[in-house]
C-alpha cells in the first residue's frame, strides 16, 4: 500500500469511526431555550470525540494495513 492509498484508506476510516462515536454519551437538556433545538445535545464534547476517533482509527488503520501487506486480501486482478 503506498503513501496516497494508506491516506486516503485513513481518512476514509476516520469518518467512518466519527460517525459511530458522535452519538455517545449526547443527552438532551433539561431545560430548553427559545430558538434551540429540543434533540440538540446538551454539551457535545466534539474535541474528546474527535480524539476517540482518531485513536479507534489508528488502531483500525494498522490492522487494514497489515492485513493488505499480508496478502490476505488482494483485490488486484492478475492478468493471465
Amino acid at each position: 500500500m503506498g503513501w496516497i492509498s494508506g491516506t486516503l484508506v485513513y481518512v476514509i476510516i476516520w469518518w467512518l469511526v466519527l460517525f459511530m462515536v458522535l452519538p455517545w454519551g449526547n443527552r438532551p437538556p433539561d431545560l430548553v431555550g427559545e430558538g434551540h433545538a429540543t434533540s440538540a445535545p446538551e454539551n457535545p464534547r466534539l474535541w474528546y470525540k474527535v480524539g476517540v476517533t482518531t485513536v479507534i482509527a489508528a488502531v483500525v488503520f494498522i490492522i487494514v494495513y497489515f492485513v493488505a501487506e499480508a496478502g490476505w486480501i488482494n483485490f488486484r486482478v492478475e492478468q493471465k
